[in-house]
């Protein structure tokens, strides 16, 4: 086991983006992956936990803090959350915080991914894609040597309640968007979509992707597809694609990433 253990939820590659840079800060990290089932829960021995993951409609993504209430820490290391959205923070810190107690948490927000809902370079502060990966990366330093230093941030994450109905009301979203998943002539069958669903909700048939109703909406299928071939909508076939330069799907399909 490493010294590090960061426990990782990312969609379109902000997320592991960010926790890789905070790990390449502190040196001698495990990523582990929490788009399914973690393949790692018990790290009683890491001297620091953390977990990195996106706002998904004002909270955490469907499924996650589930998976967060089958991890084994010791009871004395130190433990932080970062949670990354487009605008606003959002309950996903305060759910945390009730199964993991959070010695520092910190948001950070990134170009949005919900392409149906915003086009990606809607995010707060308003600047570029590139402008937007640049302060993430700042960030990440400031977070690990916040991390390493063992800085605590002596309050509570704050749960609004607009935010809590608004991810109460998200499972049944989630599920008239799955219905609304199209797939176009352009498809090549590479399979790409469906070793990047979390859900195993995508399968290949006479080569081209099918995608069922078990879905999350982290959307790495539509923003990864090669040939822009996946649609929720004419909106999303209009909006810029996005994810995350520096992340591949490849990297994004693993389950354990190890940082020196």
């Amino acid at each position: 086991m490493s010294e590090n253990v960061i426990f990782c939820y990312s969609g379109t590659g902000n997320c592991l983006d960010l926790a890789k840079n905070i790990a390449r800060y502190l040196g001698d990290t495990d990523i582990i992956m929490m788009r399914s089932a973690p393949v790692k829960t018990d790290v009683t021995d890491a001297r620091r936990v953390g977990f990195v993951f996106p706002c998904h409609a004002g909270g955490a993504p469907v499924g996650m803090l589930e998976s967060v209430k089958q991890v084994r820490l010791s009871p004395d290391c130190y433990t932080f959350g970062v949670s990354q959205s487009a605008s606003y923070t959002g309950i996903g810190l305060a759910e945390l915080d009730k199964i993991v107690p959070l010695d520092y948490w910190k948001t950070v927000t990134h170009q949005c991914s919900c392409i149906w809902l915003f086009p990606h370079t809607l995010m707060l502060p308003r600047m570029s894609a590139e402008k937007a990966q640049e302060r993430s990366e700042r960030l990440a330093q400031l977070i690990g040597a916040e991390v390493r230093a063992g800085t605590r941030t002596g309050k509570r994450p704050v749960k609004n309640p607009l935010n809590a109905v608004e991810n109460k009301a998200w499972p049944m979203i989630v599920k008239k968007k799955a219905e609304a998943f199209r797939v176009s002539d352009k498809c090549i069958g590479c399979g790409q979509c469906v070793r990047l669903c979390p859900q195993g909700n995508i399968r290949l048939e006479n080569g081209r992707a099918v995608i069922g109703t078990d879905c999350v909406q982290c959307l790495g299928c539509l923003q990864y597809c090669p040939t822009a071939a996946i649609s929720l909508g004419s909106i999303t076939d209009r909006r810029e694609h996005y994810h995350n330069p520096n992340i591949s799907a490849e990297e994004l399909a693993k389950t354990l990433i190890h940082i020196d």
